[in-house]
C-alpha cells in the first residue's frame, strides 16, 4: 500500500490540476490534454513515481479523460447544428486508424523520446496559437480522397504521441480549409472522440512497469476521476470568463505559456 501522505499529495494535485484545466478549457477553448500531460507529468515525477514508462501513464490517462469531454463538447454542439457530420463520417474512420497506429507506436517508445515528441510538436502548436492568422488558406474545403486518406491518420497518429484530442491540430487544420471557426471547434470534438476512444482500449491492455497507484494498464484511475470531476465543475467558470473579457490576448500567454512547457520537457528528455 503505497504511503498515505503521498497519496494526498497526489490527490491535491491531481485536483489542482483538473481544476485549472477545466478553466482554461471554457476561457480558451483549448483541449485538456496539452494543459494534463505535461501537469501529469510532473506531478507524478515530483511524487517519485517517474517510472520509464511514466510518459505513456500521462498520454494514456490524458486521452481517457479525453472521452467524457469530446463526448459531452460534441453533443452540446450537436444541439446548436455546428457539428459538420460529413466531415466526421468521412475523416472519422482515417483518424481512428492513425490513433491505433499512435498507441503501438508509443507502446514501443522511451519515455524520454515521447518527452522529446511532446516538445517538437508543443512548440509548434504554441507557435501557430501565438502567430497564426485567420485568413491564411489552404484550399476551400476539407480535401477528400487520397489527400483525406494521407492527412487523417497524421491527425490521429500524432495526437496520440501527444495525448490530446481534436483540437490542436484539428481546429487549425480544418480553418485553413475554409471552416469557419465555431464549426471547425465543434466537429473537432468528434475528432476527439475518434482518437482516444481506441487509443485508451490500446492502453488498457498494455503492460506498465513501476506505474503510479492505481494504475489499469496505463491509465491512472485517480487521476482519470478527479480531473474528469474538477474539469465539470471549472470549465463552465472559465465560459463565463471568456465572455466577460477578451480572449485574443489571452490566447497569446497560453501560447507563450505551453511553447515554454514544450521547451521544458524537450530539455529533460535532453537531459540538459
Amino acid at each position: 500500500m503505497p504511503d498515505p501522505m503521498i497519496l494526498a499529495a497526489m490527490v491535491a494535485l491531481l485536483v489542482v490540476i483538473g481544476a485549472l484545466a477545466g478553466v482554461l478549457a471554457g476561457l480558451l477553448g483549448v483541449g485538456g490534454g496539452i494543459v494534463l500531460v505535461p501537469a501529469f507529468f510532473y506531478a507524478f515525477g515530483t511524487l517519485g513515481f517517474a517510472g520509464p514508462n511514466l510518459m505513456q501513464v500521462c498520454l494514456a490517462t490524458s486521452l481517457a479523460t479525453i472521452i467524457v469531454t469530446s463526448l459531452r463538447s460534441v453533443l452540446s454542439h450537436n444541439k446548436k447544428g455546428a457539428v459538420d457530420w460529413s466531415v466526421l463520417r468521412g475523416w472519422g474512420p482515417w483518424i481512428a486508424i492513425g490513433a491505433a497506429v499512435g498507441v503501438v507506436t508509443a507502446s514501443a517508445l522511451k519515455s524520454t523520446t515521447l518527452q522529446m515528441i511532446f516538445g517538437v510538436l508543443g512548440i509548434i502548436v504554441g507557435l501557430y496559437m501565438a502567430f497564426g492568422r485567420p485568413d491564411w488558406r489552404l484550399g476551400p474545403a476539407m480535401p477528400s480522397g487520397l489527400r483525406r486518406a494521407v492527412i487523417a491518420p497524421v491527425v490521429g497518429f500524432l495526437s496520440v504521441l501527444m495525448g490530446i484530442g481534436g483540437g490542436s491540430f484539428g481546429v487549425p487544420l480544418m480553418t485553413l480549409y475554409n471552416m469557419p471557426i465555431h464549426r471547425a471547434v465543434a466537429t473537432a470534438a468528434g475528432f476527439g472522440v475518434t482518437i482516444a476512444v481506441p487509443s485508451v482500449i490500446g492502453f488498457l491492455i498494455l503492460p506498465v512497469q513501476a506505474p503510479p497507484p492505481f494504475t489499469l494498464g496505463a491509465i491512472n484511475l485517480p487521476a482519470f476521476f478527479l480531473v474528469i470531476s474538477m474539469t465539470l465543475i471549472t470549465a463552465p467558470m472559465g465560459a463565463r470568463l471568456a465572455h466577460a473579457m477578451d480572449p485574443k490576448p489571452l490566447k497569446r500567454v497560453f501560447a507563450v505559456f505551453i511553447t515554454l512547457v514544450a521547451l521544458n520537457m524537450l530539455r529533460k528528455a535532453l537531459g540538459w
